[in-house]
């Protein structure tokens, strides 16, 4: 795909330009392939305040030595989902990414927010050793924010949702439940967010797979 084609997709799907060269993911992950890992060389990266080159600046980072100081400036730069995910990334292999989830959750700002949800999106899927208490403990603060309307937020809380209950039949359970509160919570966002996670929490895929 040629640059200009590509910074048109970007705009058909809601990625932030202004900054941006029209590099693919692939080609950004080949990159840092060749390149490993370089806590500097991320820092540097991320201050051309470049769309890509901050992607990439994720991507080579190491995650021992990201600070809470780095984690905190950095998120305050997010103006993209495809940014605030890929950082993300990054971010839920620190000591801190349970903490920062709920922490960013409850902040008003569109895109920590999201990055709050997208943490515990991707702790749902990726921490293998966590007991389910850690992540009931996200139930409500997943539906305390299904209020959100802005686009961005609604999302981000609809995937942290369906990847909670699909980790086992338990969680299953329970993110059904909080799927029913949310919609008779009543709101319009809480009701496409219910709507859609219920759909596929209750899907014979998901209760196959838990059943197995």
């Amino acid at each position: 795909m040629a640059r200009s084609e590509r910074l048109r997709e970007n705009e058909r799907v809601g990625i932030e330009n202004a900054r941006a060269l029209g590099i693919t993911i692939p080609e950004l992950g080949q990159l840092a392939r060749r390149v490993g890992q370089h806590h500097e060389l991320a820092e540097e990266l991320w201050a051309t305040a470049i769309h890509e080159a901050r992607i990439l600046a994720a991507m080579v980072d190491e995650p021992g030595l990201v600070t809470n100081a780095q984690m905190e400036g950095w998120v305050l730069d997010f103006d993209s989902w495809d940014l605030c995910d890929g950082v993300c990334g990054l971010f839920e292999q620190t000591p801190v990414a349970w903490e920062k989830a709920v922490e960013w959750a409850a902040r008003e700002e569109e895109f920590v927010r999201r990055a709050g949800f997208v943490l515990m999106c991707y702790l749902a899927m990726h921490d293998k050793q966590a007991g389910d208490e850690r992540y009931l403990a996200f139930l409500p603060v997943i539906r305390r924010y299904a209020t959100d309307e802005r686009n961005f937020v609604k999302k981000a809380v609809n995937w942290a949702l369906r990847q909670i209950g699909k980790r086992n039949r338990a969680l299953n359970a329970a993110a059904i439940a909080t799927g029913e509160a949310i919609r008779a919570d009543g709101s319009r966002s809480g009701r496409w967010i219910a709507a859609d996670a219920l759909r596929e929490l209750r899907g014979e895929a998901v209760q196959r797979r838990l059943k197995a």
